[in-house]
């Protein structure tokens, strides 16, 4: 069992850390399996959250402008 929270993968993962707690979380990546798949599936997260979204469609976009100019001419 590692000593190591999320959020201590979280600041290594951002290079937050000391060098004296990067050795030691390097070190326990290397040993703990538990800790290596949650930094594992940290970095998968992350990374995702990192990717642009997707842009709506032009028509979806268009649907919501003439919705809104609608309900602005009817006061609604």
């Amino acid at each position: 069992m590692s000593i190591f929270t999320q959020e201590d993968l979280l600041l290594y993962y951002y290079k937050e850390t000391s060098p004296e707690q990067n050795a030691a979380i390097e070190a326990a990546l290397k040993q703990d399996y538990d800790l290596r798949e949650s930094f594992v599936v940290l970095q998968e997260s992350i990374q995702g959250l990192e990717q642009p979204l997707e842009s709506p469609r032009v028509e979806v976009v268009l649907n919501v402008l003439n919705y809104a100019r609608e309900v602005v001419e009817t006061g609604a």
